[in-house]
Order: structure tokens, then C-alpha cells, then sequence
């Protein structure tokens, strides 16, 4: 399975965009969660949001909540955040992943993973 990530650029504080997950190679059971992960310069990486269809759940991290929400487009193969009312904290490189996760919210649990895509949000 190959995920590619894509919709980061550059936005201003307040705004919003959507980043977008693909999948390709074969298409991803039901089973499966995708997650979003982000990394800030110097920082760890940390969980942004996730998905699991078969259940229809959906996690958060405690900076996506309110702002961001994720969804997913079966007959695309794709999983979209959509963030909005953006803030410079937001700044650093978002990553997809796919896994049979246990624990949605540890990347542990992610076997496949996307090359990142930078976000930065200026003031």
C-alpha cells in the first residue's frame, strides 16, 4: 500500500485547508484506521486525527478538536482533513497512515505511512 499526502502550503492564522490521503495499491479494508500524524520542527510527532470505517469512529487529538475534522471518500480511496481556523501552532509537516491500530492514537500502530506534507501558518 502506498499513501500520498498532499494538500499542505502556506496559510494564514484563521484560515483554513484540507489536506488530502490516497491510497493506492490495494484498497484498504474496512478494518483499517488512517490517521493523521504531524511533526513541528524540533518536536515529536504528534497524533492530529484518525478514522476507522468499520466501526464509523473517529479520534482527535486534544489540538484538532473543534478545528479540524477528518472524513473519508470510499469510492476515491482517500481520507481528507479538513482544518480549519488555523493557528501558527499548527506549523510543521502532517503525515497519513494506515494500520490495523489497536490504539488509534499511537502511531505504533500505523504500518503504512505517506511521505508528509508541510503546513505553515503565518501570524
Amino acid at each position: 500500500v502506498q499513501l500520498q499526502a498532499s494538500g499542505g502550503g502556506l496559510a494564514q492564522a484563521g484560515g483554513a485547508l484540507r489536506l488530502s490521503c490516497t491510497a493506492s495499491g490495494r484498497t484498504l479494508s474496512a478494518d483499517y484506521a488512517v490517521g493523521w500524524f504531524r511533526q513541528a520542527p524540533g518536536k515529536e510527532r504528534e497524533f492530529v486525527a484518525a478514522t476507522r470505517r468499520s466501526y464509523g469512529t473517529t479520534f482527535y487529538g486534544d489540538s484538532a478538536k473543534g478545528r479540524f475534522t477528518i472524513a473519508s471518500d470510499n469510492s476515491k480511496n482517500t481520507v481528507y482533513l479538513h482544518m480549519n481556523r488555523l493557528e501558527p501552532e499548527d506549523t510543521g509537516v502532517y503525515y497519513c497512515a494506515a494500520g490495523l491500530a489497536d490504539t488509534m492514537t499511537s502511531s505504533s500502530g500505523y504500518s503504512y505511512w505517506g511521505q508528509g506534507t508541510l503546513v505553515t501558518v503565518s501570524s
